[in-house]
């Protein structure tokens, strides 16, 4: 099977977690245009826009936010 290789996991893992994020989030901020039809553009539009902008917030962030959850938590 081919598939990404496992090193890279974090960049797939951001990728997918911004992604849904973001589409998400612009699906709430379009409720308001389901009465004026446009909905489906605005909220493809504003999620592509919003996804563009956190890709590279969340990559960069990952390995601290990593560090942070090992501080906070502990092993079972």
């Amino acid at each position: 099977m081919r598939g990404i290789p496992r090193r890279f996991d974090y960049f797939v893992y951001g990728v997918i977690q911004s992604g849904l994020t973001c589409a998400i989030a612009a699906a709430i901020a379009s409720l308001p245009f389901i009465a004026s039809g446009t909905f489906v553009i605005h909220w493809l539009r504003s999620s592509f826009v919003a996804w563009i902008m956190m890709l590279p917030i969340v990559l960069f962030a990952a390995p601290a936010i990593r560090r942070l959850t090992n501080l906070l938590t502990r092993e079972d």
